[in-house]
């Protein structure tokens, strides 16, 4: 299998991201605190019932299973801040009909989660914290509360007020009702039969009670101990589910197996039994060992340049990961233009690319410039002083003055030079990969499509190339599909079964892309043919972005129509005009990216999505979306288009370094309004290197 370039690929299976970043597990570390770390039942940090004021490290990422009669738990948690915590959770109820679903199928909720610290533990104060549960949708499970937290020795203590499902014992009336009377009475968080809006004015609301409990580091350090007080009585179930409970207390043991899995058993409401599973991992700190080939020995200058200029681009390419266009010379200067076509750090690429050109230059040259492109578009230009790159490459006593002498820039005007080497990027390069499309939660229970997806890139040359992706269906139960939301919009994404289940192998993608650079800040793509599995057409776009900016502004117009479901050749007859208008935002704030798209959706709605990201140490990117159109009741169950995402670079799970990155996205439901067209290539992902990002850190670290 040959795989290059930096093309994301575009699906990567959970299950895969999670094998990867424990594929190593160790033994329990006892120098590892076990207090406070535990999944609660409903996913977050807490106890089993209760949640508790605790967060998880920055990166934070846990996937939790738990049962307790008739409950199901499945949640996912992550820690983006570290004041923030946030989720969400399907709770599968054993008693219950999922009444739009065609078959006997347990009913199935979905919540959305969050937990903000309000301030942190000290020597006297415990920590503080501010959350909610089952925010938005139905809101059979929602909650709030405000707990505290204090650790003391071997236990750490939590008491909080809950009200809402964590308040249903009703131990007093609301206090905040005496601030307000219609804090009194709890009107629930469903907006019309469609679910997905939240009434910010039951906030807070109706009954109100303690919770709180005790967790025990036992001597045995994999062990901790729980005693819960619940704040729910379980006669106010959802869906009139309501159980019998002999006790508000609780009794739970967590066992830590590895640093990443942790099983979970409890006694609860003094009758029911409560098992449960957690897998986490630390989206912050995740990275492997590479083995790359080590940079070259410095050698003496020699007197003459080379005489073989392919084969140092071949060097450059093999251990630098520069993919070279030309080597020119202006005077002392030598000037490499060249793609990253390996390591995510253009820092690492310049000083493996500096002892290479060191060790093939005469002694002539004093400066080596690095003109960055990417798919024929400058974007920036590195400057090393030779004598400084070489004597830091040396001695680690030279850093300092090595970074001293070092600066980047945009680049001002084209290359000027004797030009010495020139090769035109061409040639074909392709990936074959496992790919999982999945869909839980919705009335169907569990879909999956197992494939094998062959894609391929032809270059034409550095800014034109040709691109495809055949797909071929390897095991998947899609004929279980059936469920179509209520909605009086254009079918466009709600298809999505059709054309899974329509054929084993398919076209998911073939198009021809050209770009541009039409100077200073400013960048165009255009771009036609088979966009995605649903829609071919063609489009172009526009994008502004200044060198090392906090802001961009960005333009895509496409004239999109309907594939058929077979993924070949043939169309359906629905056709339409879609495009936004996008403000890109790098805040300075806990390194969040902040984008809002405003245009016109595949479904015929206006409107606008707001979605916001960061990128941890690591690479990985954590982010979110929400979607607001004018098509109102005509969306269906919903109201709006929301999920999460994450963006994984392949270098934090394997050894040897890639600029690959792999997409897992999750929404709740599959719904027309909201939707966008699926685009292969995005100017501002392909620009990414106009922000300087962590080059500075990484030469650092690199000269250490």
């Amino acid at each position: 299998m040959k795989r290059t370039g930096s093309r994301p690929p575009r699906f990567m299976p959970l299950a895969l991201a999670i094998a990867v970043a424990t594929a190593t597990p160790a033994l329990a570390d006892s120098s590892q605190p076990r207090l406070g770390t535990g999944q609660g039942d409903f996913g977050g940090m807490g106890l089993m019932q209760t949640p508790s004021a605790r967060m998880a490290p920055l990166g934070g990422f846990a996937f939790s299973f738990s049962r307790t009669a008739p409950y199901r738990r499945y949640s996912l948690f992550f820690q983006p801040t570290e004041w923030l915590e946030a989720g969400f959770r399907y709770v599968e109820v054993e008693n219950r009909r999922y009444l739009a679903a065609t078959g006997d199928r347990n009913n199935l909720d979905k919540g959305i989660d969050f937990k903000v610290r309000l301030r942190e533990e000290d020597r006297y104060w415990p920590q503080v914290a501010l959350g909610a549960r089952d925010i938005g949708g139905t809101g059979l499970f929602s909650g709030e509360y405000l707990v505290a937290s204090k650790r003391w020795h071997d236990f750490d203590f939590s008491l909080g007020i809950g009200w809402g499902y964590l308040g249903n014992q009703e131990d007093f009336p609301n206090p905040l009702s005496q601030l307000d009377g219609r804090f009194e009475r709890r009107s629930g968080f469903t907006s019309g039969g469609d679910g997905g809006s939240v009434n910010l004015g039951s906030l807070f609301s109706g009954r109100s009670a303690l919770f709180g409990g005790i967790e025990y580091q036992t001597p045995w350090d994999p062990l901790v101990l729980q005693v819960e007080l619940e704040g729910n009585d379980y006669q106010h179930e959802p869906q009139r589910n309501h159980q019998e409970q002999d006790s508000r207390v609780n009794l739970g043991a967590r066992f830590r197996l590895t640093d990443n899995i942790e099983l979970k058993a409890g006694w609860q409401r003094g009758n029911t039994a409560m098992l449960g599973i957690t897998l986490a991992t630390n989206l912050a700190s995740v990275s492997q060992v590479k083995r790359n080939p080590p940079p070259v020995d410095l050698a003496p200058a020699p007197a003459e340049h080379t005489s073989d200029w392919n084969g140092l681009s071949r060097e450059l390419e093999a251990n630098a990961g520069v993919g070279v266009y030309r080597i020119l010379q202006d005077g002392s200067s030598i000037v490499v233009e060249a793609e990253p076509t390996r390591y995510r750090s253009l820092a690492e690429s310049e000083q493996r690319a500096g002892r290479l050109l060191h060790n093939h230059l005469s002694s002539e040259v004093e400066t080596i410039r690095f003109r960055w492109h990417e798919r024929g578009m400058p974007l920036r230009e590195s400057v090393h002083e030779r004598d400084a790159l070489t004597a830091a490459a040396s001695s680690s006593g030279e850093a300092v003055a090595y970074r001293h002498g070092l600066y980047a820039h945009t680049m001002l005007a084209p290359s000027q030079g004797e030009v010495l080497h020139e090769s035109n990027p061409r040639g074909l390069s392709y990936s074959l990969e496992p790919q999982l499309e999945q869909n839980f939660g919705g009335p169907d229970g569990y879909l999956y499509r197992l494939s094998a997806n062959l894609d391929g890139q032809y270059r034409l040359g550095a800014r034109h190339w040709l691109s495809g992706a055949l797909t071929y269906t390897v095991a998947d139960n899609l004929d279980k599909y059936r469920y179509i939301g209520p909605s009086d919009l254009p079918r466009v994404r709600t298809h999505i079964g059709d054309y899974l289940a329509e054929t084993d192998i398919g076209i998911s993608n073939l198009q021809y892309t050209h770009t541009g650079h039409l100077g200073g800040d400013w960048y165009a793509m255009g771009y036609g043919g088979l966009l995605e599995t649903m829609f071919a057409g063609a489009g172009g776009e526009l994008l502004y972005r200044p060198f090392n900016g906090d802001v961009a502004l960005g333009l895509d117009v496409n004239w999109v129509k309907q594939r058929d479901f077979d993924q070949r050749f043939e169309m359906r007859d629905y056709s339409t005009w879609t495009g936004h208008l996008t403000g890109y935002w790098q805040t300075d704030y806990e390194d969040v990216l902040a984008k809002v798209s405003v245009g016109r959706y595949l479904a015929g709605d206006l409107g606008v999505t707001f979605d916001v990201s960061r990128e941890f140490d690591s690479g990985i990117r954590l982010g979110g979306w929400a979607t607001f159109t004018d098509a109102g009741s005509d969306y269906g169950e919903g109201s709006f288009d929301k999920g999460v995402y994450l963006s994984l670079p392949l270098d934090a799970f394997f050894v040897h370094s890639t600029r690959q990155r792999a997409q897992l996205a999750w929404r709740p439901l599959t719904r027309d309004g909201g939707a966008q067209l699926a685009r292969r290539e995005a100017l501002f992902d392909l620009t990414e290197e106009r922000s300087m990002g962590r080059y500075w850190e990484d030469q650092a670290e690199l000269m250490r």
